[in-house]
């Protein structure tokens, strides 16, 4: 069959996202580019591979067949371009990676310095993307490998597909417009204790009475914060649900709201706030993805190498506090 392996890698995409909409931001096409990729995929096999259902479409059964062979031939592919790397002495070659906005803003720029000075034969594309979907790309080979986030609360899924390696460890505090903690007690009855980082110390439980600031809770990051709040005995006031960490900091800024927050995060936006320690031990984990087979892949083992390095020159400060007002830089 004359077909190529962007074409499979649109069938395949369809089967797990259901629209040619969402094809095409998975995979970086236009909408127009994924229905030209399939009707080429049509014409080469001789057989109608979807059909159109209201405003959605469907696989045929004969789709249905080809994307669960396609999936096979693409590892297969997959497998031989990384065997082929292996053979050759130099570290070069294109790597897709997906990430999340934190980490394109943060990680990677000094990491592709780095790349570049150690390993001027590899080229890297990025690709910025919702962080709870950085797990499927990688499974479906859109991108190579990718920046994720891990939460012990609500870990994510382990494919066995996937390797997931540990890049950092984050610890969350809680951030509140400024003076708006001030005078409390903590859940003890006792004023709240400076903790080991200097800021003064509360529990989410101080929180119950006050408005949150938080993702959705489809999503992992928010179900991390609600399951931590309920353990604490309370549901927190969820009165803005916001994905993007610039705007939840400006609207604590605002005094409309609480939310957690990590160093990395705190840097994104200069910001002028109250950020306390917690009782509660709340953490994420900064992780990157690739696919088993590829994990020995020189290019990939290079770049991994290159993060975790980079990760952990990564200076935990960079911002000047005032009482317990943060100002970051």
């Amino acid at each position: 069959m004359d077909w190529t392996s962007a074409q499979l890698r649109s069938l395949v995409e369809l089967t797990r996202r259901g629209t040619i909409t969402a094809v095409a931001e998975a995979l970086g096409y236009t909408p127009g580019g994924v229905s030209q990729q399939i009707t080429a995929l049509e014409k080469a096999t001789g057989r109608q591979l979807l059909r159109r259902v209201g405003r959605r479409v469907e696989l045929t059964d004969a789709g249905e067949t080809l994307a669960l062979h396609a999936e096979r031939i693409l590892t297969t592919e997959a497998e031989a371009v990384e065997a082929l790397e292996r053979t050759r002495n130099e570290v070069s070659g294109t790597l897709r990676v997906g990430l999340f906005a934190t980490a394109a803003a943060e990680i990677l720029p000094p990491a592709l310095r780095q790349v570049r000075e150690t390993h001027p034969g590899v080229t890297v594309r990025s690709r910025d993307m919702d962080v709870d979907e950085v797990y499927d790309a990688v499974a479906g080979g859109s991108v190579d490998l990718a920046l994720g986030l891990d939460y012990p609360d609500v870990p994510i899924p382990r494919n066995p597909s996937l390797r997931v390696r540990e890049l950092s460890r984050e610890r969350f505090s809680l951030a509140v417009p400024t003076g708006t903690m001030s005078g409390r007690s903590d859940r003890s009855g006792r004023p709240g204790r400076s903790g080991r980082s200097g800021r003064p110390k509360v529990s989410l439980a101080d929180t119950r009475d006050l408005g949150w600031i938080l993702p959705s809770a489809r999503s992992y990051y928010g179900r991390a914060v609600l399951t931590a709040c309920r353990r604490a005995g309370f549901e927190p006031q969820v009165l803005h649900e916001v994905t993007d960490t610039a705007a939840t900091l400006a609207l604590v800024e605002a005094g409309v709201g609480v939310s957690v927050v990590t160093d990395l995060m705190l840097r994104l936006r200069p910001s002028c706030l109250d950020v306390l320690e917690l009782h509660e031990t709340m953490e994420r984990h900064i992780v990157v993805v690739c696919r088993s087979f590829a994990e020995h892949r020189p290019t990939v083992a290079a770049l991994v190498d290159v993060l975790r390095t980079s990760a952990g020159r990564r200076p935990s400060g960079g911002r000047q506090q005032s009482g317990n007002t943060l100002l970051t830089r």
